[in-house]
């Protein structure tokens, strides 16, 4: 199986704190690879240093075996990343379908053929409906398919996901579920940061903990939960 992606002895240290500390990883493609761990872990942080948005102090990045480690974000999405965000960042002023018109430009310099993109990224998502509607009228489940479809305007190799599921309730969370698994059989490996352990299991071809910056466990889902020192650092007993 090719590897899409390698993160190699990943280090990220604020002032004297290490955020993240000689953290491994590779992704396979059409996989789904999860990130969980407690708030502070360092989960968001390595999320951002692989996708160029915060400094390594050490480490290497390659994507289909080219070093992108000092290259910036733009470039490493030009190269085939995607990513969301925690925090929704629509533009209000703007309708749906130009909200996601403004990624699809990176690729696209015509008007019709990032359109196009555009109309066919919102069907995928079930936002087609909503197309002409202003961003700022959406709500929570309707602003993460928007913030996905953003992503996916930028026709990304590699998606990295950023806790899309927190704070959907119980239908919208099984619809996004569902749309993410449809996402891989179209080719597309997925990094995935999540605290809903439900989606975790259900998604995850693959699982790596964090703890205090450093990575505790490792396999699949259900052998990471059960694991002693990942019950303690994150699941609890219950």
């Amino acid at each position: 199986m090719q590897i899409v992606l390698k993160a190699e002895n990943i280090t990220v240290k604020f002032g004297g704190v290490i955020a993240v500390n000689n953290i491994s990883l590779s992704l396979e493609h059409g996989k789904i690879l999860g990130l969980i761990g407690p708030n502070g872990a360092g989960k968001s942080t390595l999320f951002n240093a692989i996708t160029g948005f915060a400094p390594m102090s050490a480490g290497k990045v390659t994507i289909f075996d080219e070093d992108i480690t000092s290259q910036p974000a733009y470039i490493r999405t030009r190269l085939g990343m995607g990513r969301t965000f925690q925090t929704e960042r629509p533009y209000e002023e703007l309708t749906v379908l130009e909200n996601v018109l403004v990624a699809a430009f990176l690729n696209h310099s015509k008007k019709n053929d990032a359109e196009k993109i555009s109309l066919k990224v919102l069907e995928k998502v079930g936002l087609l409906d909503r197309a002409n509607q202003l961003s700022s009228d959406l709500n929570l489940a309707r602003l993460r398919r928007l913030e996905l479809a953003k992503a996916l305007a930028l026709e990304p190799k590699i998606l990295f996901l950023d806790e899309i599921m927190a704070g959907l309730n119980p239908p919208a969370l099984k619809e996004m579920i569902n749309l993410i698994q449809g996402l891989t059989s179209t080719g597309i490996s997925i990094v995935m940061v999540e605290h809903i352990m439900e989606a975790i299991i259900q998604l995850s071809d693959h699982v790596i903990v964090l703890a205090s910056g450093n990575k505790i466990a490792e396999g699949s889902a259900i052998d990471v939960i059960n694991d002693s020192q990942v019950i303690d650092a994150y699941l609890g007993t219950d």
